[in-house]
Parts: structure tokens; C-alpha cells; sequence
């Protein structure tokens, strides 16, 4: 059996509120995770309510499928860029609320053969679906300097990223670099020491990583132009992002498409009180939109 999650949903209550739920609506958790914000969700729509989990990573499944009675909810393994076509395969025409999360879930971080922590020593995999694509270790140790060093700058935004990348291809000239903590350690000796530093200076290589082997950026690209489509007007999307890489996408997304009216004109950003309890909430953004009605003509793809 799947060990139960120890995932905290992050910015809970400003999402209840964003997305403005009420008894009998159909709801979309596209990131299930967890389940947290999921269970919080039916809670607003019951009597009456359906949820529809769908998360790329299995164990997810797994675990969440333990706390959802089955006439309420369905959850699938799938990715929420493919939205429409599940709906379709359901026989639902369109929902109320959509849900992204886009961070990583604390039962990720805490799976030591995964990588997704810095401090552990199993394979650096860091795919959401491990079935598909190729393990962040591979990736690493085939990739030229010059493409490593593109590929954290690109997704990662460290300025660094050359130096990082030249310790990286000298260090797996003496063994290959495979796991979490043996990334971690290079990329650390890459900076300088800094007193109250709150960001470890291996964040954003694993990002950068994280993000290449599972095409986060491209997903998130599609769902915006197609996830409008799958909601009643009046209906509600929320996403939350922890980075700007994402949070640049959903703003531009919200402002432009036609079908869309945004709701919050700055990313609604965690309390004092919610990132001292959850200290992984405080790159947290959240950003809403509302379904409006517009020509076909003028509607996205």
C-alpha cells in the first residue's frame, strides 16, 4: 500500500475563494498531488459536487485514490494538457473550476529514489511519469558544457549557469554524476559563501533539470491555449506557479486570451503566518481567471 501523503496544499483558502465554488458544480485538480487542495474542493461542491483528479505521476494516483469516495471522484494518471480529450472519453462537455499547482508535492521530496530532495543519494530521476522520457542522471552526463550551461540558464535563470556546467563535466570525467547529493554538493562549490542565504544554491539547476526531462514548460504552454475550452462561462481557472518562467506564461495567457477575463491583477502570494508553517509555500503565485462568452471566431484553439 501506498504510504499516506504528508503534502500541505499551499495558498488553500485563497484558492477556495478564487475560484468561487458552489454544491452540484464539477470541478478539475489537473496537478492532484496529494490530494490536499482536491479534498478541500469536493468539500465546496458537495451535495451534488464531481471531482476530476489527474496527475502524471502514478504513486499520486496511488495514494490519493485511498481518500476519495469513488462516486464523488475520478482520478487518472494523465496529463492536464489533455483535458479536452478526457472530458470527451467522459462524456462531459465542459466544468466549473480548473486547479493547477504547479510545484512539486511534498511526497515527492520526501521519495528518496526519485532526487527531487537535494540530500538524497538514490538515482537523479526527477520525472513525474517514469515511464516516459529520459531520468535527469542520463541527461546530465551526455549533455556537451555548452548545452548543459544553455539549459540552466534557460530554465533554471542562474547566473552561473557556465561555471556550474564546466564542474559538472569535469566532475563525471572522474565518475558519473547520479544522484541528488552528488549534484547538490558541485553546484553548492560553485558559489561563494553567503551569510542568511534562504535559497540552497542547488535549487535552480534542479529546476532546470526537473523541467527539461518532463517538457513542463511546452505542457503548460498547451493547457493555457486549451484548458479555456473545457470551461462553462462563469467557470473558473486557477494556477498556482513558483517561479517566473510560469508565472510569465499564466499572466500573458490570462491578459490574452479572448475567453478569459483575469481576476487577480497581481499573483496573489502567501501570508507571513502560511510560509512559517510551510516554508515551501513562499515561492507560491496565484493567479485566476473567469470564463467569459465570446464570438467562437475570436476563441483559442
Amino acid at each position: 500500500m501506498t504510504d499516506p501523503t504528508t503534502h500541505v496544499p499551499v495558498l488553500l483558502s485563497e484558492v477556495l475563494d478564487g475560484l468561487h465554488l458552489a454544491s452540484g458544480q464539477i470541478i478539475v485538480d489537473g496537478t492532484l498531488g496529494g490530494g490536499g487542495h482536491a479534498r478541500h474542493l469536493l468539500q465546496q461542491v458537495s451535495p451534488g459536487g464531481f471531482l476530476l483528479g489527474l496527475d502524471r505521476d502514478r504513486q499520486a494516483i496511488e495514494r490519493a485514490s485511498q481518500q476519495f469516495p469513488d462516486q464523488d471522484a475520478t482520478l487518472l494518471r494523465g496529463n492536464y494538457a489533455d483535458l479536452p480529450e478526457i472530458l470527451v472519453q467522459m462524456e462531459i462537455a465542459s466544468v466549473d473550476a480548473i486547479l493547477l499547482d504547479l510545484g512539486l508535492s511534498s511526497d515527492q521530496l520526501a521519495d528518496t529514489q526519485r532526487g527531487f530532495s537535494f540530500n538524497t543519494t538514490g538515482r537523479l530521476d526527477l520525472r513525474f511519469n517514469q515511464s516516459e522520457g529520459e531520468p535527469a542522471w542520463k541527461l546530465l552526463n551526455r549533455l556537451s558544457p555548452e548545452h548543459l550551461a544553455d539549459l540552466i540558464y534557460q530554465y533554471g535563470e542562474d547566473r552561473l549557469s557556465r561555471r556550474i556546467a564546466r564542474a559538472i563535466v569535469k566532475e563525471r570525467q572522474e565518475k558519473p554524476v547520479e544522484t541528488a547529493d552528488h549534484l547538490a554538493s558541485i553546484v553548492r562549490r560553485c558559489y561563494p559563501r553567503q551569510r542568511n542565504e534562504t535559497l540552497d544554491p542547488a535549487t535552480r539547476t534542479f529546476q532546470a533539470l526537473r523541467i527539461a526531462v518532463n517538457d513542463e514548460l511546452k505542457w503548460l504552454d498547451v493547457a493555457l491555449r486549451r484548458l479555456p475550452g473545457c470551461l462553462t462561462v462563469g467557470g473558473r481557472l486557477a494556477i498556482i506557479s513558483f517561479h517566473s518562467l510560469e508565472d510569465r506564461r499564466v499572466k500573458h495567457a490570462f491578459r490574452q486570451d479572448p475567453r478569459l477575463k483575469p481576476l487577480t491583477k497581481r499573483p496573489i502570494r502567501p501570508s507571513e503566518d502560511e510560509t512559517s508553517r510551510n516554508p515551501r509555500s513562499r515561492s507560491a503565485r496565484l493567479r485566476v481567471a473567469e470564463r467569459i462568452d465570446v464570438d467562437p471566431r475570436d476563441a483559442g484553439s
